[in-house]
This record gives structure tokens, C-alpha cells and sequence, in this order.
């Protein structure tokens, strides 16, 4: 028997990655883990706004204003992706001393430096000479695959880091910042073997014929939708580890409502029931002694 399954598999990778972040997202929100970490939080918003606007606008706008889109969407997320390693970094070692910071930060960069400079090859510099709209985009489209490659990089010594040394300071193994760190880690890692792999077999593969070529993409398609799909899991992690709140975390106890404090008599003054009597006995004297006016 064979079942009819009208989705692709692209397309159900979509949906269960657009609505596993949109989860993460209301735990963030709703779990009050977005104000510690705001700029994971706006990088999990710019993956889905990419997600969002995938489905929205391929195949119907002209392929230069969407490679624009695209490819501004990838250096933002470059960008936003470098913010998110210095929030967990400071937030992992902030009562690190200042020359472990320094030794540390010079010792990561540049092991992401020389990985960045032998990993892959460098286009030529004539390529972005031309002052035109596409080199422009060419330009861009470097900055975002060498930024993200660096990313990458980047993302893995940090984890490496936390999951090592977190423990002697704010990063143990049930923090948020280790948890998020570990997905992040796992999804760097991920890509970069992905990237390693199709690299190896572009160098290597020598299609004689169209078939053979058409199967060289297919596989490059299998390996890149196996990625994605790596990424739901990830997103599960999240959502359950952000859910949880940390050890040593204080409920959050409803705050009584204040009550407004009676007004003392001031010094010398008679009590409130004195002070009606006496009233109350001049109204009656008055009545009485008040003489009638003439008409």
C-alpha cells in the first residue's frame, strides 16, 4: 500500500522548524527569559523572519531585489550571531579576570582567523572591482558565507569553553547559558560538517555526464535538508531547558496588597469621639442660645 503524502520533504522541515521557533519564542517571552537574553532572542527572531520570508517570496519576485533580501538577511544574521557569543560569554565568565578575558578572547579569534583564511578558497579582488549592483551583492554575499563560516567556528570554541570551564563560574550544567550554548554548539557543528563534506566532494567530483551531475546536487540537497532538519531537535532543547527554571531559582511569590496605614491624631488633639460630642454639644447650645432674628 502506498500513502499519499502530498508535502515534500523541504516543506515539512519548513513547518516544523517555523513552529518550533515560534514556541521558543512565547517561552522566552512568556518564561521572562527574553530580558536576560535579549539578543538570542532577537537572532531567534531573524531566523524566522528568513523562514517567513523563504516561503513568502521565492519564486515571486525578479532573482537580483530577492538575492538582495536573502543575502542582507545573512549579514544581519551574521552580525546578531556575534552579539548572541558576547551575551553568553559575559554572562558564562563575567567574574573571570580581566587577562583570562584577554588571553582567551586573542586565543579563540585566532584559531577562527586561520580557519577562516585556509577553509575554502577567496575569490578574486577584480571580481567586486566593477561599481555595479551585482558586485555589490557579491561582496555581501562573501562577507555573509565567510562570516558565517567564522561564526561557526566561533560557536564551537565558545561551547567547547563553557561546557569545560563553565562550572567554576555562572555556567554550570543546568544554567540557560550552557543549554543554549550546547544548542548552539551542536547546530555550528553540524553546519560545518556539512560545509567539510560538499567541499570535498566538489573538489573531488568529476561528472562526466548530466545524470551524473544532477546526482552531485542531489546529494548536495540531501545534505543541506539533513542539516535543517538537525535543527528541530535543537529547538525541542530549548524550548524544554528554558522552560525549566534554573536551580537555586526563587519562585516568584505574589506580592501582598499594601494596606493603607490609619492616620494618628496629632499631639494634643482629643479622640475622633470627642470631638464629635463637643461638636454635637455646640450645635445643640447654639440652636438654643442663638437669639431670633428681626424681621
Amino acid at each position: 500500500m502506498h500513502f499519499n503524502f502530498g508535502f515534500t520533504t523541504v516543506q515539512v522541515i519548513w513547518t516544523l522548524s517555523f513552529a518550533a521557533m515560534l514556541v521558543l519564542l512565547v517561552v522566552l517571552l512568556g518564561r521572562d527569559r527574553a530580558g536576560r537574553f535579549p539578543w538570542f532572542t532577537t537572532g531567534i527572531v531573524l531566523i524566522a523572519l528568513r523562514l517567513l520570508a523563504a516561503r513568502m517570496l521565492f519564486g515571486r519576485m525578479a532573482q537580483i531585489p530577492l538575492s538582495a533580501i536573502f543575502i542582507t538577511l545573512a549579514d544581519l544574521g551574521v552580525i546578531v550571531g556575534l552579539l548572541v557569543l558576547v551575551e553568553l560569554a559575559r554572562k558564562a565568565f563575567g567574574d573571570a579576570k580581566r587577562r583570562s578575558w584577554i588571553i582567551s578572547t586573542m586565543v579563540v579569534l585566532t584559531v577562527g582567523a586561520v580557519v577562516l583564511a585556509t577553509w575554502g578558497a577567496w575569490p578574486a579582488w577584480k571580481t567586486f572591482a566593477s561599481l555595479s549592483a551585482v558586485s555589490a551583492l557579491r561582496l555581501l554575499q562573501l562577507i555573509a558565507q565567510k562570516g558565517d563560516l567564522l561564526l561557526n567556528v566561533l560557536t564551537v570554541e565558545l561551547g567547547l569553553l563553557i561546557v569545560l570551564f563553565g562550572r567554576r563560574f555562572k555556567a554550570g550544567w543546568r544554567s540557560h547559558t550552557q543549554q543554549i550554548m550546547i544548542g548552539l554548539s551542536t547546530v555550528a557543528i553540524g553546519e560545518l560538517v556539512v560545509q567539510g563534506v560538499w567541499q570535498v566532494i566538489a573538489l573531488t567530483a568529476a561528472p562526466q555526464s548530466r545524470a551524473e551531475y544532477e546526482r552531485i546536487l542531489g546529494l548536495r540537497e540531501h545534505l543541506f535538508n539533513a542539516n535543517s532538519a538537525a535543527y528541530v531537535p535543537v529547538l525541542l532543547w530549548w524550548i524544554v531547558c528554558l522552560w525549566i527554571d534554573e536551580p537555586g531559582a526563587a519562585p516568584k511569590v505574589a506580592a501582598p496588597p499594601e494596606q493603607i496605614p490609619a492616620e494618628a491624631p496629632s499631639e494634643g488633639a482629643p479622640p475622633a469621639s470627642t470631638q464629635d460630642a463637643e461638636v454635637t454639644e455646640h450645635e445643640e447650645v447654639g440652636e438654643i442660645t442663638e437669639p431670633e432674628k428681626e424681621p
